[in-house]
C-alpha cells in the first residue's frame, strides 16, 4: 500500500512472510470446525507517536471478563474476515471504517479452549475517528497503547494463570495497571520479535492473572485503588 507511514512498512513487509509456526503453536485439527472470527490490529499515530487500538472487555462477561484485546469477534454468514473485524470495531468503539486501511492478514490463529478460529487483520488508521465505549455490556475501556511502551523492557511481564500456564504480557493504561495478556499479548509479542521490534531483556517478573480477570471473581474495581497484584521473581 503505497500510503503506509514509513515506519509502517516493516509491518507490511513482515505481514507477507511470518507463518503461523511463528505466531503460535496451535494450529485446528484438520477434523474440527472450529467457530471463525476476525480481529483488527489497528496501527495509528499521535502527537505520542505510533500505536495500537486496544478494548478491555467488561468486567462482568461469562468468558475473558476484564480481558484487554483488539476490537473483533465472529465472523457472520456472508461476511469475510475484513468486513467482519471492520463491522466489530465499529460496534465496540465507534470507529470509522471509512478512515481506515487493511493493508495485511496475519495466518488464523486457532483458541483451542474456544475452539476459535481467529483472522488477525493489520490496518492503518489512515484518518482516526473519535472512540469511545459504545456498548459498555460488552466493553468496559479503550486504549491506544504507543508502541513505545509496548518495546519498552520495564513495561514486559509474565503472566501465569491459575492452571499453571504462563504467557507473555504487559502493563498498559495511563498508570501501567492494566494486564495485556493471553492470545492478543502472544500475538503483538510474537509479531515484534518477528520484526526485531522487541528490545534486548531480561526475563520478565511473573504475575498471577487477577482474581477480575476470572469467571465469577471480583472485578478490579473491588480492589482497593492502591492495591498491586502479587509479583514473583
Amino acid at each position: 500500500m503505497s500510503d503506509l507511514p514509513e515506519w509502517l512498512r516493516p509491518v507490511e513487509e513482515g505481514a507477507r512472510s511470518i507463518t503461523v509456526h511463528e505466531l503460535t503453536r496451535f494450529m485446528p485439527p484438520e477434523d474440527s470446525e472450529p467457530r471463525r472470527g476476525a480481529v483488527l490490529m489497528l496501527f495509528g499515530e499521535t502527537e505520542a507517536g505510533p500505536d495500537l487500538l486496544l478494548t478491555e472487555r467488561a468486567h462482568h462477561m461469562r468468558s475473558h471478563p476484564g480481558q484487554v484485546s483488539f476490537p473483533g469477534g465472529t465472523i457472520d454468514p456472508g461476511e469475510t474476515p475484513r468486513e467482519a473485524a471492520l463491522r466489530e470495531a465499529q460496534e465496540e468503539t465507534g470507529l470509522d471504517p471509512a478512515g481506515v486501511d487493511i493493508f495485511a492478514e496475519l495466518p488464523e490463529l486457532w483458541l483451542p479452549p474456544s475452539n476459535f478460529a481467529v483472522t488477525p487483520l493489520l490496518a492503518w488508521w489512515r484518518a482516526p475517528s473519535p472512540v469511545s465505549v459504545v456498548s459498555p455490556d460488552e466493553v468496559h475501556a479503550i486504549y491506544r497503547v504507543p508502541l513505545r511502551e509496548l518495546v519498552e523492557p520495564t513495561h514486559r511481564i509474565n503472566v501465569r494463570h491459575p492452571s499453571g500456564f504462563t504467557g507473555p504480557g504487559f502493563m498498559i493504561g495511563d498508570d501501567k495497571d492494566v494486564i495485556l495478556w493471553g492470545f492478543t499479548a502472544g500475538i503483538i509479542s510474537r509479531l515484534f520479535d518477528f520484526l526485531g521490534w522487541n528490545a534486548p531483556h531480561d526475563d520478565p517478573p511473573v504475575r498471577e492473572l487477577p482474581s477480575y480477570m476470572l469467571q465469577g471473581e471480583p472485578t478490579r474495581r473491588d480492589f482497593a485503588p492502591n492495591t498491586r497484584f502479587e509479583e514473583r521473581p
